[in-house]
């Protein structure tokens, strides 16, 4: 079988439909195959335009299949072009012909023509309120039936258009949530097959979603405006046919009577289509401003519905309610089936949705003052029926108004639709059920935005959350496109506050009782540089980090609050080890390692990054700057926060942690007391996590690279709290936001702060993936990796698989013992122009005694090596004096 390209995109964009960039990168991905060390030597690639019938033909020498250059000149706006490649490889075999059609989205601010258009203004009493959806209609006449036809559009709000009564596009919470001051993303539609000729009606309901809706707690309305307005261009055949401007109609009243992303959607059954021939009810429009923010056709995937969950049980609860469980924590919203109430005119079905039960009812305090809950009025049609502007973060559903069955109802997920890249599975069920856990709820917060949770009166863009959790999401999904994205928004926020990223972007002013002004904080503003550095080792785009670097300079320089010696202010309050589970519970700060010792690790390994980014970008004297900058500082470090011998003052698995991580000690001496020190804190500590936000990412990493494995694999199996297993044990479907959401009787936390839907204590993944499974980066962009499992613990077999930019990289590995000798078996794929690295625990002639082969080409392997089970497992904790003389069956 020759080698087939399995896919090829355009720069980091979903499809190539509507793409923004004049002169798109090409990458192409290849198929699985069994040709060993097959590398690609040249390309070619044909370039035809529409409107001409000739052919551009290019032909490169190059081994280059990630982000090539466009070869042609640049797109025009709205300019189709169809693209085929392929590939000649070292064997002078060519592959496939692969194909991608792109179509340039507005490349000019000047090509809109239409105007920003809304119904009457509210008054000011109104606009301090929930604003009620309303709708825009036009009604247009064709001539003919085009060849092609387009429909760009967007809004201040939420919106949703149709076309002779058929919803246009399958996104949903259209155009999504940006810092809409800065950025506006827009929409473009293929309608081709919606318009007829003769009369066409278009109609676009607007809600408020976040641009107008109440944001965090108790909630700030009105945030980047009071006035909901839709913005749309409609062109046939690259003409201009219809654009929103005062001619079109306001329907003042609908369906839908109110909707708000916290409190839901109340919809009208009973409404009938003769309410919109009501001359009172029909108002002119109004035109507005222009949008003064960049309107972009992002390269992120929209939010779509991406899963359907059927109900699993009907549950009575003690109080007589009715509750349904769809078996899995989610995000989305229930859809109605069937037709309920058709004879129950008047009467209402309430939809209420909350993550948990508590003693058998809704559990519905840690939803705080958040009230999800749909209610539809019956009399009418409800098959169907779903809501248009809201979400809801859930598992459960108490059902109220009428007497469900499993089959009146489904759970519709939603998500912005990214590319599934990473898979991980175990011979433990345990760990595959926490890995699975990580899957969902990243989904559940990456909607439009990176959120912290999506179920309570916050569901905000939380920097820090994104940071801890990038490696991880990478892994799990091309997030190429969605990040750069909302990074774009980090960097516009950053710059209207003078340097300091915001904790949440897009930016929403904290509650009642915070200053307004957003505070610095390490780890949480330092994503400026992180994250990008993920996103280029991940994805191979040095582009990353162009785009990001003045927001990484401006944090350094200007934002961070300093003291006269370089490191942070010591008045700066910091979040430190965010949810130590040592803190106390309305005090998640108030960990037990110093706030300002995480916050200058943070410094100087950022510092340090940020001048290794330099040197990429060819900044020579920036690089220089930083790199004394952060060798300075990790003098100032050693003299405050470390012992000679390698003890740190915080005496905590976060504090060697960081330490550790982040290179931060004067000698091999120090680092080896240090790995002592910290695996006999997690011994005394009985394997039971006590790191928050800062020291959770990297703590089974960190034990792992220093000798420890056993150590990591006792605490990923500890299953009291707390511990990663412990919500698994509970029944968690989806991480928590506290190691202790639900407490051992089942009962809800007491803290203010209890989500069940948290992704970044999931961090935990990137380990699964790089250690147990045994993949992870060589080379930038995965050109080259390495295969490198490390078996432990309980589990005997594992496999990790990463569809990557040059095609899937896989590794399967088991134990087998026969006659009491244990061989590990390892089983590899590679993709073609890819290559790697396999380095095996056991006889071979590698460092350590390991099996090692290096240069490994595409193709499939298996390889075997004598395993030697780690005779440190399992490891026993360490005692304290009152269980010195007790039995080791009475010892945890």
């Amino acid at each position: 079988m020759s080698v087939q390209i399995e896919a090829v995109q355009a720069e980091h964009h979903e499809s190539g439909f509507a793409i923004a960039h004049p002169s798109p990168r090409l990458s192409w991905r290849f198929g699985s195959t069994d040709i060993e060390d097959w590398k690609q030597i040249s390309y070619e690639i044909i370039v035809q335009r529409e409107g001409n019938d000739d052919e551009e033909q290019y032909h490169v020498d190059s081994e280059q299949s990630v982000l090539v250059p466009w070869p042609s000149k640049p797109l025009s706006s709205r300019e189709i072009v169809k693209v085929k490649i392929r590939s000649e490889g070292n064997n002078h075999e060519y592959t496939n012909w692969s194909e991608i059609t792109l179509e340039a989205a507005f490349l000019d601010r000047k090509e809109w023509k239409a105007n920003l258009i809304s119904g009457p203004e509210l008054s000011k009493e109104e606009k301090d309120k929930p604003k009620k959806p309303f709708r825009l209609r036009k009604s247009f006449n064709i001539e003919n039936v085009p060849k092609k036809a387009r429909l760009y559009a967007t809004a201040h709000g939420i919106y949703e258009v149709t076309i002779n009564g058929k919803k246009v596009g399958d996104q949903v919470l259209s155009p999504g949530w940006t810092s809409y001051k800065y950025h506006l993303n827009y929409q473009t539609y293929d309608i081709t097959s919606y318009l007829k000729k003769g009369e066409n009606n278009i109609i676009a309901y607007i809600g408020e979603g976040w641009y107008a809706g109440r944001l965090g707690r108790p909630g700030s309305r009105n945030v980047w405006g009071d006035r909901l307005a839709f913005l749309a261009q409609l062109e046939i055949d690259n003409e201009i046919a219809l654009i929103t401007d005062d001619s079109w109609e306001s329907l003042l009243d609908g369906p839908v009577k109110n909707s708000e992303i916290y409190n839901g959607e109340i919809y009208d059954t009973t409404y009938s289509e003769d309410n919109d021939k009501d001359t009172k009810k029909i108002t002119n429009t109004e035109i507005l401003d222009f949008p003064t923010a960049e309107l972009i056709s992002s390269d992120a995937p929209p939010v779509r519905k991406v899963k359907e969950v059927k109900p699993i049980e009907i549950i009575t609860t003690p109080s007589g309610k009715t509750i349904l469980d769809f078996g899995q924590n989610l995000v989305g919203w229930v859809r109605i089936n069937n037709d309920l109430g058709l004879d129950n005119k008047g009467q209402e079905l309430l939809i209420g949705t909350a993550e948990v039960l508590e003693h058998g009812e809704l559990g519905t305090r840690p939803l705080r003052t958040a009230e999800p809950k749909d209610r539809i009025k019956l009399g009418g049609k409800t098959a169907g029926w779903e809501p248009k502007f809201t979400f809801h973060g859930f598992r459960y559903a108490e059902i109220s108004g009428v007497k469900p069955t499993l089959d009146d109802f489904t759970a519709i997920v939603i998500f912005s639709d990214m590319r599934r890249t990473g898979t991980f599975e175990c011979s433990h069920q345990m760990i595959n059920r926490l890995h699975a856990n990580v899957v969902w709820g990243m989904m559940s917060n990456f909607v439009s935005v990176p959120t912290d949770c999506p179920q309570r009166d916050e569901r905000l863009g939380w920097t820090g959350d994104l940071q801890v959790f990038g490696p991880t999401a990478n892994y799990l999904f091309d997030t190429s496109g969605f990040l750069q994205g909302w990074l774009k928004d980090v960097y516009a926020e950053q710059i209207y506050w003078k340097g300091v990223p915001p904790t949440v972007v897009p930016f929403v002013p904290p509650n009642k009782f915070n200053d307004p002004w957003p505070k610095p904080h390490a780890v949480w503003a330092d994503v400026v540089a992180i994250t990008p550095w993920d996103l280029y080792n991940s994805s191979g785009d040095l582009g990353m980090l162009e785009n990001q670097w003045e927001s990484m300079k401006l944090w350094l320089d200007k934002g961070l609050p300093r003291a006269e010696n370089g490191l942070w202010d010591p008045n700066a309050p910091l979040y430190g080890d965010w949810l130590d589970p040592n803190a106390p519970p309305q005090y998640p700060a108030h960990g037990r390692t110093d706030t300002h010792l995480v916050g200058n690790s943070y410094l100087i390994y950022v510092t340090e990054l940020v001048s290794k980014i330099a040197a990429l970008l060819g900044k020579k004297e920036e690089s220089i700057r930083y790199k004394k900058d952060a060798e300075r500082f990790k003098e100032l470090y050693q003299d405050e926060y470390l012992s000679n011998s390698g003890r740190v003052v915080a005496d905590t698995q976060t504090a060697y942690a960081l330490a550790l991580k982040f290179g931060l000690f004067k000698n091999e001496k120090q680092i080896k007391r240090a790995t002592e020190r910290l695996e006999f804190l997690c011994k005394w500590n009985y394997f039971k996590v006590s790191t928050g936000f800062a020291g959770t990412p990297i703590l089974l990493p960190v034990l792992a690279e220093n000798g420890l494995e056993h150590i990591a694999y006792r605490m990923l199996q500890e299953r009291d709290n707390p511990s990663w297993l412990y919500s698994v044990g509970m029944g968690a479907t989806t991480i928590w936001e506290r190691w202790d959401s639900a407490l051992p009787d089942g009962s809800i936390n007491p803290g203010q702060m209890t989500s069940f839907n948290h992704y970044a204590l999931g961090a935990v993944a990137s380990f699964m993936h790089k250690t147990i499974g045994g993949l992870s980066i060589l080379e930038k962009g995965w050109k080259k990796v390495l295969f490198k499992p490390l078996p432990g613990g309980t589990i005997n077999s594992a496999k990790t698989s990463f569809n990557s930019p040059y095609g899937l990289y896989s590794i399967n590995w088991k134990i087998i013992t026969k006659q009491n000798k244990s061989t590990l078996k390892v089983e590899i794929e590679i993709p073609p122009n890819g290559s790697a690295k396999i380095q095996l625990p056991g006889s071979g002639s590698g460092p350590d005694n390991n099996f090692e082969k290096d240069n490994l080409g595409s193709g499939k392997y298996t390889f075997e090596a004598s395993y030697k089970k780690d005779e440190r497992w399992p490891p026993k904790g360490q005692r304290g004096p009152q269980s010195v003389f007790m039995p080791d069956e009475f010892v945890p």
